[in-house]
């Protein structure tokens, strides 16, 4: 059995500041094919489909598909700002090698 993702205080804290539940959105984090690394994070809102695990707090949702789910089974999803910029992040513990970009990688 994989473990699902771990979602942080400040993700949830995020998405709540933009206002996301209130429109009835969810976070989405989906694992596609392509990128540099040969697989790549997308993260966008998006409605809370059939097959997602939803993950909630602070009134809030994440929500992964059922296919991406094993590419981020003991993942941690976080919000990031730094002076480069603020972002979700995700720390993969199955990747075993990614981009400076940090939305593409390698199993």
């Amino acid at each position: 059995m994989n473990l699902p993702p771990n979602v942080t205080p400040r993700a949830f804290e995020r998405l709540a500041e933009i206002g996301a539940g209130a429109e009835g959105k969810a976070l989405r984090v989906a694992v596609e094919g392509g990128g540099c690394s040969g697989f790549q994070y997308e993260i966008k809102l998006d409605e809370v489909a059939e097959d997602d695990l939803v993950l909630e707090g602070e009134g809030q949702k994440v929500v992964v598909d059922s296919v991406s789910l094993p590419f981020l089974a003991g993942a941690t999803i976080d919000f990031s700002e730094e002076l480069i910029g603020a972002r979700f992040v995700i720390d993969n513990p199955n990747a075993s090698s990614s981009c400076g970009c940090g939305t593409s990688f390698s199993i």
